[in-house]
């Protein structure tokens, strides 16, 4: 008995001053994972990309003979080869990249050309002899709208036809907006000024609200539940869209806990959170931006995490933020983000060893602080919160202690948004990737969880994930970075036990449920590692929103 105290002394005094012993060799993976998981990706892009497919049919193909081109009132069917028209039908295959299907029907066997005109200066041209379906494939260079125009010319015949196709891209860019609370139900903000009900839902107006465009794709909010009666989640998913059974935001009864989301916004503009427990709730919901399919918006650059202030070392402010105040913290040229262009950046912002209660709010340099929080805390607790906050025009931004007492703060950062920056979004239906408690696998403590995201897709450079941790035995962080290995070399045994980055993602105690927004990076390899950095063993829960592409 006596031994086993000590280990324990020696566990805690170890964690305090930030050592870690040498990780234990991964177990192996769940039978279920293998494989799996990659399908269930390639399951839920596959569906992302039915949602952008686009249709004109043959009849609205417009004939000319040559001899009437200089007169369009005079222009009608040629004497020959009548039948000549053809169908367009496009559909999303990537971000910026479409699929065209070119239906081409000629009544005669004369050579047809087949010129492509993309809409973005680029051209393609093929030649037939018969009626017959192409294919064609090309990459815009920017998201948006284009009109697609496909023209065919029979020079035996004097005769053209010409059909065209509006499409938009699958990708979408992100815009900062300076932070604006669109829901509080205590306040009557956004319409409602009641809790929402056990297992009730209410709406949140986002398009066309607060200076947010009305056709917005996607937004990143930042959801916090207060009060809540009884304990339970709240799911965040677009209006008109049937309510998944993924969670956003998990908590007890009484406590107030915030959890970002990026979550995609209806046809009508409305984003919906649902109630999953048996008590009533209030709940607020601040905005940071929004993801569009505006050329000129920011694309997204992903990065390994690392850590730009730790207020218990010294690095970015020097000890504990006094309540009340605020300390500035420089984004642009630090680390691997670009010293200009960079409009807004994604972190993972930490509150430790707090006074009291209060919360935290991240917002641009050079502005008030904003009424809004992204990270809520009570005193003693360690939590962790995605963040994502534009950068002021210094290339600065702010963090203010909102309590009345001091509290410890960690930022790392994990990207950034920038018109430079290559990867647009594409959010999906929410899918569960891993639960370990389906055929109780818990991580054991100092020791990891990999999943291959996106093995063998180089232009997925990261995906939106909600990760929470359950039935925990004791405190700890996760730990979520890219693995330097491959799919391949996991499965064989053959790959070493990578380094965790300094940095976490969510903090727990034990007997805890936590949920957090990772935007993971997938490196170079597109295989994710999710590391229990406690002592004990958790249960490990992923559910994807979206992901990050280039092509």
């Amino acid at each position: 008995m006596h031994h086993h105290r000590v280990m324990i002394s020696a566990a805690v005094v170890a964690a305090a001053i930030g050592f870690v012993p040498t990780a234990a060799q991964a177990a192996d993976q769940p039978a279920e994972r293998k494989g799996s998981v990659s399908a269930q990706v390639e399951s839920a892009k596959a569906a992302a990309a039915k949602s952008a497919v686009f249709h004109s049919p043959a009849e609205r193909t417009v004939r000319t003979t040559a001899e009437a081109a200089a007169t369009p009132q005079a222009a009608g069917a040629a004497k020959d080869n009548t039948a000549l028209a053809v169908d367009l039908r496009a559909s999303a295959t990537t971000a910026r990249g479409i699929s065209l299907a070119s239906q081409v029907t000629t009544g005669v066997d004369t050579p047809v050309r087949v010129d492509i005109d993309w809409g973005d200066g680029k051209t393609d041209t093929e030649h037939v002899t018969r009626t017959k379906l192409l294919t064609s494939e090309h990459t815009f260079a920017e998201v948006g709208k284009h009109k697609v125009t496909v023209t065919l010319t029979d020079r035996n015949n004097n005769v053209t036809a010409t059909n065209s196709v509006e499409v938009q891209s699958l990708g979408s860019k992100f815009t900062p907006h300076t932070p604006t609370r669109l829901l509080d139900t205590r306040a009557g903000i956004g319409g409602s000024n009641r809790p929402v009900t056990p297992y009730g839902v209410t709406r949140v107006k986002v398009g066309g609200n607060s200076g947010i465009p009305a056709d917005v794709t996607a937004v990143a909010l930042n959801v916090t539940v207060v009060s809540p009666r009884s304990a339970g989640h709240i799911t965040a998913y677009p209006s008109g869209a049937v309510q998944p059974t993924t969670s956003n935001v998990n908590f007890v009864a009484g406590q107030t806990v915030p959890n970002m989301t990026i979550v995609p916004v209806g046809a009508d503009g409305y984003v919906e959170l649902a109630n999953r427990s048996y008590g009533d709730v209030d709940l607020l919901a601040d905005v940071t931006g929004y993801f569009s399919r505006s050329a000129t918006a920011g694309g997204y650059t992903s990065l390994d995490p690392f850590r730009i202030a730790d207020s218990r070392t010294g690095q970015g402010t020097w000890g504990q933020v006094a309540g009340q105040s605020t300390f500035d913290l420089q984004v642009a040229g630090n680390g691997s983000i670009p010293a200009s262009g960079v409009t807004a950046v994604a972190l993972n912002v930490t509150a430790t060893a707090p006074r009291g209660a209060g919360h935290l709010t991240v917002f641009p340099s050079g502005q008030a602080a904003p009424d809004t929080s992204n990270v809520n805390f009570k005193a003693g607790q360690t939590i962790a919160n995605s963040v994502i906050v534009p950068v002021g025009p210094d290339g600065r931004i702010s963090v203010r202690n909102g309590a009345w007492d001091p509290a410890d703060v960690v930022v790392d950062v994990v990207g950034y948004y920038s018109p430079g920056s290559k990867a647009s979004y594409i959010p999906t239906q929410p899918t569960r990737l891993h639960d370990s408690r389906k055929y109780d696998f818990p991580v054991q403590g100092q020791d990891f969880r990999w999943l291959p995201l996106a093995d063998g897709d180089p232009t997925v450079t990261a995906f939106v994930l909600n990760t929470t941790v359950t039935d925990t035995r004791g405190s700890g962080h996760l730990t979520v970075a890219p693995d330097p290995y491959t799919w391949a070399e996991r499965e064989s045994g053959t790959a070493p036990d990578p380094t965790p980055p300094n940095s976490s993602n969510l903090n727990w105690t034990k007997g805890e449920t936590v949920p957090n927004l990772v935007q993971a990076s997938t490196g170079t390899t597109g295989v994710i590692d999710f590391w229990n950095r406690g002592w004990d063993q958790t249960h490990l829960v992923v559910d994807m929103f979206g992901f990050y592409e280039k092509g």
